[in-house]
């Protein structure tokens, strides 16, 4: 029995820290990703177009593992040039959910290329789609002594439909790459239709991106990358990656993300086509007593239909 206690006393803790922190970063609602480097369409609509191919990208991330209502993220993202290549399209599919909140948002993408010397391009990107909100608040277990009773736990909040708009930059070679973007522009509103309450559903978010690649030998090359995102009401957040690609197969790093965590990233590439990433991130908070990590999976694929005299994988 007092096992039990221990361990119901350890779960609640965890939960209510991971309301608390969820509490601190509202003004930050957008997913974090710790493969950005390698998923940075989500975020940034010129990058569509940069692989030069028709291309697929799944990713999956489960947040501190092991507390019961965590962050899961699930995303989808297809870029494809046109037959001008100087024009791309992409499409990103999310859905984002936090105990009984939910976000499904579905977005497409243009970017157009400019080139500015004879290895680098710029590409300006614009993102536009809609975001489906929804979250029952009576279905939230609450004490007996009153809470049962609480109006803020009364209702649903329901926004079927918020559109949103996005814009962004991509400065990029075989060498380096800058992006800066701001993905949703518009600030939305959800209501409770139980007792009128509003209350900002989508903020807007700026992100600066930023990597190089360094030849450290014939088969090694080391990628530092780094990631600022920025919104009214929160702290600027920084994420610095170290990535070290060996015999242009396999990608090893380590990353760290400010105030938040720190992890670690493989990546398999097999045949220039398909790739194969995991993830995982320990908090550096009071979570760590509680999580077992945050773990994430990707996936890409390329169609190549055009021949290449030398095969080189990309590197952003």
């Amino acid at each position: 029995m007092i096992t039990n206690i221990k361990n119901n006393t350890s779960k609640g803790l965890g939960i209510l820290l991971m309301v608390l922190t969820s509490l601190f970063s509202t003004a930050q609602q957008d997913p974090a990703y710790t493969q950005y480097m390698f998923n940075t369409q989500t975020i940034n609509p010129a990058y569509a177009g940069t692989w030069n191919t028709v291309g697929f990208m799944a990713l999956t991330r489960h947040q501190w593992t092991g507390i019961d209502g965590a962050p899961k993220t699930y995303t989808f993202s297809v870029q494809a040039p046109l037959k001008n290549e100087k024009v791309a399209l992409g499409l990103n599919v999310i859905n984002d959910e936090i105990g009984l909140e939910k976000r499904f948002s579905l977005h497409a993408d243009y970017s157009y290329r400019i080139k500015v010397s004879d290895k680098s391009h710029l590409r300006m990107g614009l993102k536009g789609g809609f975001t489906n909100y929804s979250h029952n608040l009576q279905a939230h277990q609450l004490s007996s002594s009153g809470g049962i009773d609480d109006p803020t736990f009364q209702g649903e909040i329901n926004s079927d439909f918020m559109p949103n708009f996005g814009v962004g930059a991509f400065l990029y070679s075989t060498k380096y790459y800058v992006g800066l973007s701001v993905p949703q522009v518009l600030v939305n509103e959800f209501e409770n239709n139980y007792n009128n309450y509003k209350s900002e559903a989508q903020l807007r978010h700026y992100f600066l991106i930023a990597g190089a690649v360094f030849d450290l030998g014939e088969n090694v090359k080391f990628k530092p990358t780094f990631l600022t995102k920025a919104t009214n009401g929160a702290p600027v957040q920084f994420d610095f990656t170290g990535n070290f690609l060996i015999k242009e197969r396999f990608w090893l790093g380590a990353m760290y993300r400010t105030g938040d965590s720190y992890g670690f990233i493989a990546q398999w590439i097999f045949a220039q086509k398909l790739r194969l990433g995991y993830a995982i991130d320990f908090s550096i908070n009071d979570l760590r007593h509680y999580s077992g990590g945050t773990h994430e999976i990707m996936v890409s694929y390329e169609l190549k239909f055009r021949k290449e005299r030398v095969v080189s994988p990309r590197y952003f």
